[in-house]
């Protein structure tokens, strides 16, 4: 296994994004279909936030029980756009930096995924996820 590796090795490139217009039941439309945990939320290309379905779950009932428990997220999705749930100005990297730079930052952060951005605009994610799927490739 080489650590020192570029992170674009095995980030992921086709990142689904928010903006600051899309809703929380965008957001969790999103995490449903695509079946991710972390999406990015941009202003034109700038990585302003990242969401994790985390965040929403703290929020909501996210399908726990039954049909009053979706119309008391409809309602609190209606309160709360994406700018008040997201984690603003997220740590974000560069391409070339090392897998294991990237698994330090997660690690000590206790982060579960980073944006990856050149000249500020996003072109990738990179999770936690990916790293492990990293390690297993190498046995």
């Amino acid at each position: 296994m080489n650590r020192n590796e570029p992170i674009s090795k095995i980030m992921s490139t086709n990142v689904i994004s928010l903006t600051l217009n899309n809703s929380l039941l965008d957001a969790e439309e999103l995490f449903k279909s695509y079946k991710i945990r972390h999406i990015p939320v941009v202003e034109k290309k700038d990585i302003i936030g990242i969401l994790s379905l985390t965040d929403l779950q703290r929020i909501s009932f996210v399908d726990n029980f039954g049909e009053e428990e979706v119309e008391v997220d409809n309602a609190v999705y209606e309160m709360l756009g994406v700018e008040q749930v997201m984690v603003k100005n997220p740590i974000a990297i560069r391409s070339d930096k090392t897998i294991k730079e990237v698994a330090e930052i997660l690690s000590k952060n206790e982060f579960h995924a980073l944006p990856v951005v050149e000249d500020h605009e996003l072109i990738g994610i990179v999770t936690t996820t990916d790293l492990l799927y990293y390690m297993l490739a190498q046995y």
